[in-house]
């Protein structure tokens, strides 16, 4: 039975968009393209967060192995971002449909103006029926900047335009509860809140993508916890999109929880952005997990650790200095220092803008 959905974010993977050679998979892309339209023409509005620019580029130009892996990183990104999209650009056109290319950096999700200026640009091109090609602008990004991969920030994306699911098109058919090229090996259909599958992973990185199955299943269990289904399903299968839409083929499907606020999810993934860090006494950061409806007081502080101001979104650690949730500051952290312990007095962060990342 086919699910029914307006809009969902598909990730595609560099495993699925090349070659074992390193070359650009011209017909996968056009194959995935096909199934882009075909979807796009059933009334569902699509955006593609697409890895490839840097396998792109290593497909054009040969680089040293003594280069420094940054500005190596940059030089293949800024020639094969041009062929990427290109081939995005050609393969829409010839269907009469328009796509457009967004490039943008952790920086550029730093703060709420910055992330509702990317929203907003993402929702008027769909408004206008333009299918967003979105990708990490390794141009400028550097290291300690970067993204872990595209599938956080596919869930980033996901998250931030309240999507109907998340598609994570990977080299394999899903999560796996062992080796994938294991005989006794299959996949794990669903996936809910407190199954615990971490030992099931295969913690190496496989061809040209910049991260492994563990960052996919934490990226698809945040998203999921946000009230948003994702999938993980093999992209090198002919007509995975459309097969998947319709319940017709393998893949792990990850069960999504109660839907929060566009604000919390913005929350969930501000964490390195976080400009301060309080900690908590044991009763307090056991009241804000519980998963009731609870505010930090400022009798559950122990020590402000870095300054903040009012409306920066700061960490809460609990007494061993274990990271429990992210928030939003009410005032700042001088206020809060004249607060701690203290009764009578209003909450430094309220639950409605309060994420436990456990």
């Amino acid at each position: 039975m086919a699910v029914a959905y307006k809009r969902i974010v598909v990730k595609i993977g560099s495993n699925v968009l090349t070659q074992a050679d390193g070359l650009p998979d011209n017909a996968r892309i056009e194959h995935l393209v096909a199934q882009i339209i075909s979807l796009k023409k059933a009334g569902i509005a699509v955006v593609v967060v697409s890895s490839g620019a840097v396998a792109a580029g290593r497909s054009m130009i040969g680089i040293s192995e003594k280069q420094d892996a940054v500005a190596a990183r940059q030089l293949l990104a800024s020639i094969g971002q041009i062929k990427l999209i290109n081939t995005y650009l050609s393969l829409f056109e010839k269907q009469q449909m328009l796509c457009s290319q967004v490039l943008v950096t952790k920086e550029d999700f730093r703060d709420r103006k910055h992330y509702l200026n990317i929203k907003n640009c993402l929702s008027i091109l769909l408004k206008h029926q333009v299918i967003p090609i979105i990708n990490e602008n390794d141009v400028v990004s550097v290291t300690e900047l970067m993204f872990t991969d595209n599938d956080e920030l596919a869930g980033l994306v996901a998250s931030m335009l309240e999507a109907d699911a998340l598609i994570i098109l990977s080299n394999v058919d899903g999560i796996y509860n062992g080796d994938p090229k294991s005989p006794g090996s299959s996949v794990i259909r669903e996936i809910k809140k407190d199954d615990a599958i971490g030992s099931f992973i295969n913690t190496t990185k496989s061809g040209l993508g910049r991260g492994g199955m563990v960052t996919k299943l934490g990226m698809a269990q945040k998203v999921a916890k946000l009230g948003i289904p994702v999938y993980i399903a093999n992209g090198t299968r002919n007509n995975i999109l459309t097969d998947l839409i319709a319940q017709k083929v393998d893949h792990t499907y990850f069960v999504p929880e109660k839907n929060t606020s566009g604000k919390k999810k913005w929350i969930a993934h501000s964490e390195h952005s976080a400009t301060g860090s309080v900690q908590l006494n044991k009763g307090a950061a056991e009241a804000l997990i519980s998963g009731q409806a609870r505010s930090l007081l400022p009798i559950g502080i122990t020590e402000i650790l870095s300054s903040f101001q009012k409306g920066d979104i700061i960490r809460l650690l609990d007494e061993h200095g274990k990271l429990i949730g992210l928030g939003i500051a009410d005032y700042g952290s001088d206020k809060a220092k004249e607060r701690i312990g203290q009764k009578g007095h209003k909450s430094l962060v309220h639950y409605n803008y309060f994420y436990a990342v456990s």
